[in-house]
C-alpha cells in the first residue's frame, strides 16, 4: 500500500476537524454516546477523502523508451517480406 501523500494527509485532517465541528455544532449533542458517534464518522469521513483525493501522475521522462505493442494484424504484415521494388499491401485495421 503506498504512502499518503501530504495532500491527502491535509485534506483528510481539514475533513476530520471541521466535519466534526460541524455536526457537533449543529447536533448540540453533550452525552459521551453522541460524541463517540459524531467522531467515528467524522474520522471515516477524513478517511474517505483522504483516499479520493487524486494521486499525482509523473510525467515520462524523455529518456525512457516508449515500447508500442503490435497488433496481431501489424505482427503478420511485419513478418512479410517483399520482392525488391515491390510494396507489401498492409492489411486495413478492422
Amino acid at each position: 500500500m503506498p504512502r499518503p501523500t501530504a495532500a491527502q494527509l491535509a485534506y483528510g485532517s481539514c475533513t476530520v476537524i471541521f466535519s466534526t465541528l460541524a455536526m457537533l455544532l449543529l447536533s448540540q449533542t453533550s452525552s459521551s454516546l453522541g460524541i463517540v458517534l459524531i467522531t467515528l464518522s467524522a474520522l471515516a469521513l477524513g478517511l474517505l477523502v483522504a483516499m479520493t483525493v487524486p494521486l499525482s501522475k509523473q510525467a515520462p521522462s524523455a529518456a525512457a523508451p516508449v515500447v508500442r505493442e503490435q497488433v496481431p494484424a501489424q505482427r503478420e504484415t511485419a513478418s512479410v517480406s517483399a520482392a525488391p521494388g515491390r510494396r507489401v499491401r498492409e492489411h486495413a485495421e478492422r
